[in-house]
């Protein structure tokens, strides 16, 4: 039954492989025909553009190819801090929405309801207006903490510069010394992460309620508090409930933050919209794009899978 099992498999890998062929032959030599240049030989050529933001140097004189390495970093730089902040906030608030204090209760529930109905394009826009327009300018900017100003030009924050350790300190025309981050990336940390923590916190409530709630009385009756009859006794077992829904949320917030392109923040997908504009691959652009989300969602779910199966091994029988 195994082997015949593989054998179709096999048959329809096969299948599938050969659609792509068919497709991918078929659509270059209708390209051919139009005389119209295919192929990813433009990946070596001169990107002809800058990115205005990045961790990766890019020149005009610099690669296509490194541009998209670019790009790509720019989304990893984006989301990986934002699903942290997502799950840390996810978690609090969906505690929140258990608390017994009603105030909490009622504060929590306020902002799940809120961002969760509210599309999320529209928040990163309505984030964008506030940091962008609503923030004094630079040379007025907030001063948050020590070393830390808030302003329309960013969050300049304490960093390692060309003299070592540096401290952001008001300049003649603004924030002078340490790390800037501009409006267009925290728009996309903050709206990932408030976004995406509204459903884990969902979520984990959903996980803990549940739970047979007799387990909880027991608890009560050994003595345990009740903030300790949560953490060591509910929360364990819902979170092994959680882990498949809240792993694919995370997953979710990978995917959005190619959204980053409608307020001009240069990620994968912008930094593919510009060369698609300079050389016309259009195609090969979005191949480009699908290939890379979806080898980044086969990872996240291998890590997913992986956590899952640690989880059910350290379950008790």
């Amino acid at each position: 039954m195994r082997a015949s099992s593989r054998v179709v498999q096999a048959l329809i890998l096969a299948v599938v492989v050969g659609l792509c062929v068919l497709l991918a032959v078929t659509t270059a030599g209708h390209l051919e025909q139009r005389g119209i240049r295919s192929g990813f030989d433009f990946l070596l050529e001169p990107a002809g553009f800058t990115l205005g933001e990045s961790m990766l140097p890019v020149d005009a004189a610099d690669s296509t190819l490194l541009a998209f390495v670019a790009g790509l970093l720019n989304t990893l730089r984006a989301a990986l801090p934002g699903a942290a902040l997502a799950l840390g906030i996810g978690i609090l608030a969906g505690f929140g929405r258990l608390a017994d204090n009603p105030l909490v209760r009622g504060l929590a529930s306020a902002y799940v309801n809120a961002f969760r109905n509210i599309p999320l394009l529209l928040q990163l826009l309505a984030w964008y207006f506030i940091l962008t327009d609503l923030l004094p300018a630079a040379d007025a900017a907030m001063h948050l903490a020590p070393g830390i100003f808030l302003s329309k030009s960013g969050l300049s924050v304490p960093w390692w510069g060309e003299t070592g350790f540096e401290i952001p300190e008001p300049g003649g025309f603004g924030i002078d010394g340490g790390a800037r981050l501009t409006p267009e990336y925290l728009t996309m940390l903050i709206g990932l992460a408030l976004y995406s923590a509204a459903y884990i916190a969902e979520t984990l409530r959903a996980a803990v309620l549940a739970l047979p709630p007799g387990q909880r009385l027991a608890a009560l009756a050994l003595g345990m508090s009740p903030r300790r009859a949560f953490i060591d006794v509910l929360l364990p077992q819902a979170w092994r409930a959680a882990l498949p829904p809240v792993t694919s949320q995370l997953l979710n917030l990978f995917k959005n933050a190619s959204l980053a392109v409608a307020i001009g923040y240069p990620d994968l997908v912008s930094v593919a919209g510009t060369s698609l504009n300079q050389t016309g691959r259009a195609i090969e652009c979005l191949v480009i794009v699908i290939a890379v989300y979806l080898l980044l969602s086969l990872v996240a779910a291998a890590i997913s899978h992986r956590l899952e199966q640690r989880t059910l091994q350290g379950r008790p029988a």
